[in-house]
């Protein structure tokens, strides 16, 4: 082979103290876990390679030891700038107790960032973080105090402000393909996700570093077409051979021929009972606009794709995320960002192009903690680093955003019955504060830039205003004062225009969400009043 056939463990023994080292991978999609393991056991066996500098953009890992969790050892790592870090709670935790420097920039940006590196450009240039932790006039993306060096400048073009992220050399790619020819060439055919795995190779090759690449299997000639090789030989420098167990195809699944085009599957959602996470999944799908292109992102907005199936509308938009998926039906948990029957999946980079140009007609994203502003955090919380992922890309650029999340965090206890819900227990966190802890996204921003912005839980429905949040609607058999006002921690807007939420969000059968929006508002209170008194009228239904 052109690339150099070695051994993981020979790998490691290639890597030198002090070195900047990317990673590419989603979750578990398409990270070299059999290389990460053998650098991982050298560190502990001899203290080498030590006082890295480790460069990724997406979460990585599972949350326990897979993943980046196995560069999370005191004195191996000297810096990290990241985009996600909530998979990784063991570098996270070097990142809190100030043992190591810590960035957390946009997942987006990263990824362009390394295609500029590749290019010799000296950073990017982008909107993108502005009035948010990352923008320097708050954190420029700094994780703690130990971390001094400002990666991040504002500075004004045209009259207009903008962040630029700095480039740096890169020494070393840590990267995974399915199968390498004898000249190094890499295909994918058996990947959820290409993700930025090019732009790495190329910005770790330019930068006059090596490239690993761990597959699966090695043959003498690819017998794919020329457009399936996703890394070419010229870009790599030597090829490691998996263990089975370490290249699964994500965290949660060995392999699913359907997340890479091998087959076509039936639909792989299947129904979930009623629950607040349901109610909120349902509500949202109210908002889902027929031939809208749309972002989910991970948690709470999972659910949407499963409620759409069980309506039969996943035909009536596309769904995207942000590795690279479009159409399909994405994947939920360990294996996010997978997609069964996708239309296309490009590259990382190329996806984040199209959503930082406002591609996205409509997005769904998480809501751990919002103010009176808007503003919405759900990259940092005390102790609990999470990271903005590409949180920021995606609402800073997105012109109708929905917030879902339930009312209260933690052990919350509810009684759905008769087209009702009551609050037993509410969770022991509250998430309307008085303040959040961190900006991750920016609501005066928002409407400054007249984007539309919704927040929807299990019992309230809001809407971001000049004045604050304005209270839209009510969960039915909620008391207004005790199971919301109470629960927050400032007066939201409240006029006398607001109305209960549709009963059938609170019905175990199906909703018939196809006739939402076809009738006046006026039309509609009268329905719910009915169905509210367990005398719902079908044919009012089909009006």
């Amino acid at each position: 082979m052109s690339a150099r056939l070695i051994s993981a463990e020979e790998a490691a023994l290639l890597i030198n103290d002090n070195v900047t080292i990317a990673t590419a991978g989603f979750i578990g999609i398409g990270f070299a876990e059999t290389l990460a393991k053998a650098i991982e056991k050298r560190f502990l066996d001899t203290g080498h390679p030590s006082n890295l500098n480790l460069v990724y953009a997406a979460g990585q890992g599972d949350a326990k030891s897979r993943g980046l969790n196995r560069f999370g050892h005191e004195g191996m790592i000297k810096r990290v700038i990241g985009g996600h870090w909530g998979l990784a709670p063991s570098l996270g935790k070097l990142a809190l107790e100030n043992k190591i420097e810590a960035y957390n920039l946009p997942q987006g940006v990263i990824c362009h960032l390394f295609r500029d590196i590749a290019a010799g450009k000296p950073g990017t240039l982008t909107h993108v973080g502005l009035h948010t932790f990352v923008d320097p006039e708050q954190d420029g993306g700094k994780i703690n105090s130990f971390t001094t060096e400002e990666i991040v400048q504002r500075i004004d073009l045209a009259g207009e402000p903008y962040l630029f992220y700095k480039a740096f050399p890169i020494n070393i790619a840590l990267l995974r393909g399915t199968t390498a020819d004898r000249r190094g060439n890499i295909s994918m055919e058996k990947e959820a996700l290409p993700l930025e795995t090019l732009a790495i190779a190329q910005a770790v090759k330019n930068s006059g570093g090596l490239v690993f690449v761990q597959v699966e299997r090695t043959t003498e000639q690819h017998q794919v077409t020329p457009d399936r090789v996703r890394i070419p030989g010229i870009l790599v420098d030597y090829v490691v051979l998996s263990e089975p167990e370490d290249h699964p195809q994500t965290f949660a699944e060995q392999y699913n021929p359907a997340y890479c085009g091998e087959i076509r599957s039936g639909n792989p959602l299947q129904p979930i009972p009623l629950s607040a996470r349901k109610i909120i999944g349902r509500r949202a799908l109210m908002e889902l606009r027929k031939g809208a292109v749309v972002n989910l992102g991970i948690g709470m907005p999972e659910v949407i794709s499963q409620v759409a199936a069980e309506e039969n509308r996943l035909k009536e938009f596309t769904l995207t995320v942000e590795p690279g998926g479009i159409g399909g039906s994405p994947a939920s948990g360990l294996s996010f960002g997978a997609v069964a029957n996708a239309d296309a999946i490009i590259d990382q980079p190329a996806q984040f192009d199209f959503y930082d140009g406002g591609g996205l007609d409509q997005a769904f994203l998480g809501l751990a903690e919002t103010c009176p502003e808007g503003h919405i955090n759900v990259s940092r919380f005390g102790d609990r680093l999470s990271g903005c992922g590409g949180f920021i890309n995606i609402t800073q650029n997105t012109q109708d955003l929905y917030f879902l999340g339930t009312f209260t965090s933690g052990a919350q206890q509810l009684d759905i019955n008769n087209n009702q819900l009551s609050v037993v227990q509410n969770g022991p966190i509250r998430k309307f504060l008085a303040a959040v802890e961190q900006i991750t996204f920016n609501g005066q921003f928002a409407l400054k830039k007249q984007q539309n912005v919704m927040f929807i839980t299990e019992r309230a429905v809001f809407r971001l205003t000049p004045d604050g949040l304005k209270l839209l609607e009510i969960a039915p058999g909620v008391d207004l004062q005790t199971d919301i006002l109470d629960q927050m921690d400032f007066l939201p807007i409240i006029d006398d225009d607001y109305v209960l939420m549709d009963p059938r969000l609170f019905n175990d059968g199906p909703m018939n969400l196809q006739h939402v929006g076809s009738m006046p508002m006026r039309h509609m209170r009268s329905i719910w009043k009915r169905m509210l008194e367990n005398t719902p009228k079908d044919s009012e239904f089909a009006a």
